[in-house]
């Protein structure tokens, strides 16, 4: 990756600060956006909000754009970097869309998710996202009893939309690549004739799996989907 010199702290640290969270550089800050839209993109279910790293790499593109509006004169690296820019904020905005579009498709299983999330485990909706779902919500609830459900019988003017809206579909066959060794994954039947079974995931491996098989992995980052 073409990087801007003089880069900030991505995570916007002082490195004097004593903060015992993790800074990433800016190269190592793009490879977790990118890791997060291939597993946004691939997995059937809203995943863990990456709000942190969305907003340090918004940060890193203004940082990188104010350093290309210093340079006078015509630069081979100029165009480099610009180009850079384009694809940091197609996966950006890609990733951004990807997750909407399941919270639009999934709305009352996400909020429902969040509501019942312990306390200390780490949300699946940013701020501005759960925003949206409920306000999503409301507006469908809205929508459904103005257009047909007050021309109905009073008891059918109630629609549960936990039942109404389908799940995300947990048993779909995804692939993936193995970033750290997993021993003793336990591996589902297919078929009533079958029994259950262990696998061993080696580093650098690829595989075609039932996705929650693999989802904890996921969600660790042990695994990549692709």
């Amino acid at each position: 990756m073409a990087e801007s010199p003089d880069s900030p702290d991505p995570a916007g640290h002082d490195s004097d600060g004593g903060s015992e969270e993790l800074v990433l550089t800016p190269a190592q800050l793009i490879r977790s956006l990118e890791q997060a839209w291939l597993n946004e993109k691939f997995a059937p279910e809203l995943l863990e909000s990456k709000a942190e790293v969305v907003e340090c790499v918004m940060e890193q593109l203004e940082h990188m754009e104010s350093n290309l509006k210093r340079v006078k004169g015509v630069d081979l690296k100029v165009g480099i970097h610009r180009m850079e820019i384009e694809r940091i904020r197609y996966v950006l905005s890609s990733y951004l869309r990807c997750r909407l579009g399941k919270i639009e498709k999934f709305f009352p299983h996400v909020l429902e998710k969040e509501k019942s999330r312990a306390d200390g485990d780490p949300s699946i909706l940013s701020p501005e996202e759960f925003a949206f779902a409920k306000e999503y919500m409301a507006n469908t609830e809205s929508y459904l009893k103005s257009v047909a459900l007050k021309h109905m019988p009073p008891n059918l003017q109630k629609v549960d939309l936990l039942q109404a809206v389908p799940k995300p579909n947990l048993d779909s066959f995804v692939f993936l690549r193995v970033l750290e060794r997993q021993e003793n994954i336990l591996v589902e039947p297919e078929t009533d004739e079958q029994r259950e079974y262990t696998i061993d995931l080696e580093e650098g491996s690829q595989h075609l799996i039932r996705y929650k098989t693999i989802a904890p992995l996921v969600a660790s980052g042990a695994v990549q989907l692709i």
